[in-house]
């Protein structure tokens, strides 16, 4: 049953997607659940600044762009 505030989701994800949840849950130490509430985090960052006509990018230690991410 979920906890109070909360609603229980079903997914359906291809063996390969769920594979790698499960990897990123099993090297932040948490769930599956909180990987997906923190992935969910960074695409209204990544959203909202795109709609503020801001563009996201990796940058590398020298701030320099490696990395600009196109599509979201």
């Amino acid at each position: 049953m979920p906890k109070e505030g909360t609603i229980k989701l079903s997914l359906e994800l291809s063996p390969e997607v769920n594979a790698k949840l499960e990897d990123y849950a099993r090297k932040a130490h948490t769930t599956k659940s909180e990987v997906l509430r923190r992935s969910l985090g960074l695409y209204d960052i990544a959203a909202e600044a795109k709609e503020d006509g801001h563009k996201l990018g990796l940058l590398d230690k020298d701030r320099q762009v490696i990395t600009e991410i196109l599509s979201i």
